[in-house]
């Protein structure tokens, strides 16, 4: 029997399981690989047992990056590239460094440093899942680790300042989602039916632009021009994380189940309530019953009570 792995990551919002790309790209291989994970959200990175998410535990292994994390599962034999060739798996390391080259920097400007989009959405969101005081500092820290990423990456010569940065990024990010698009073509996978890594590591990195809505939308709505990346994002959605377009499990077993959680949790509530009321009346002093002068019998001859009365 395999041993549990469980996976540490950020949680989600708007429609998406996850807001961070490379935790979005470890869930969606283990969906692609029928790798049976658990995931566990957290909100402070720093719980994690690296400092780090995704991190995934599995007895007393525990593997941070995502690159370290798909390793680990293939070599548990939960593996989405089995029929791929030689050569597809060559396009794959190709398409992958081209999207930590080209999208990963406008990805990481679009949350974190472009101002409106960090005030009005980014640093809300995570502020609001860290407890406090760490949610006055982890944002920030995180837009500055941000910030440094792009400069060390794009910061030399011949851009030197940040708004010539900044409308590379830009342009680099927009080519090489146009390139991703013409390379989709009408498949519904980037290497015909069955998905792989590399549309792991696509939907990770597309999914945040496509679905969280920014005041500064420019990357978003170049996305929203090439219809098939789009169709694709909503696909594995869809499919392996069963959220429809909008974001909602659809209508059948998933609903079912929540009402019968809720259920259950309600009558379980009731039970205890029932179960201490009835402990305080045994505790209570005992005083022979009372009788009552007038008694009315609901419909049937049964006495009426206000527990009759009582909607479940």
């Amino acid at each position: 029997m395999a041993a549990p792995m469980e996976l540490s990551c950020w949680g989600g919002d708007w429609g998406l399981p996850s807001l961070h790309p490379e935790s979005l790209t470890v869930m969606a291989y283990a969906k692609f690989s029928g790798a049976p994970l658990t995931v566990n959200t957290i909100n402070n990175s720093w719980r994690a047992p690296k400092g780090d998410v995704p991190v995934l535990i599995s007895e007393d292994i525990v593997i941070s990056q995502p690159a370290k994390i798909l390793n680990f599962l293939r070599k548990q034999k939960y593996n989405a590239d089995y029929e791929l060739s030689a050569k597809q798996g060559a396009d794959t390391l190709a398409y992958i460094a081209l999207l930590e080259e080209k999208l990963l920097p406008a990805l990481l400007h679009t949350f974190w440093v472009e101002a409106e989009n960090y005030c009005s959405v980014t640093k809300p969101w995570f502020a609001s899942r860290i407890a406090f005081p760490l949610s006055l500092y982890l944002p920030g820290k995180m837009s500055r680790e941000a910030l440094n990423r792009i400069l060390l990456t794009r910061g030399g010569p011949p851009l030197y300042s940040l708004t010539e940065v900044e409308a590379q990024i830009y342009r680099d990010a927009k080519e090489c989602l146009n390139l991703l698009s013409k390379r989709l073509g009408t498949s519904q996978f980037f290497f015909g039916d069955t998905p792989t890594t590399l549309d792991a590591f696509v939907f990770g990195f597309l999914a945040p632009i496509y679905k969280v809505c920014f005041p500064r939308v420019q990357l978003q709505e170049h996305l929203k021009q090439l219809p098939n990346l789009c169709r694709f994002c909503d696909d594995v959605l869809t499919c392996y994380f069963r959220l429809t377009v909008s974001g909602h499990s659809p209508a059948g077993q998933d609903t079912a189940d929540a009402n019968l959680q809720k259920l259950t949790q309600l009558v379980n509530k009731e039970s205890n309530l029932i179960e201490k009321m009835d402990d305080n009346l045994r505790k209570s002093p005992q005083h022979p019953p009372r009788k009552l002068t007038t008694l009315k019998l609901a419909a049937g001859g049964e006495e009426s009570s206000p527990l009759n009365r009582l909607s479940p």
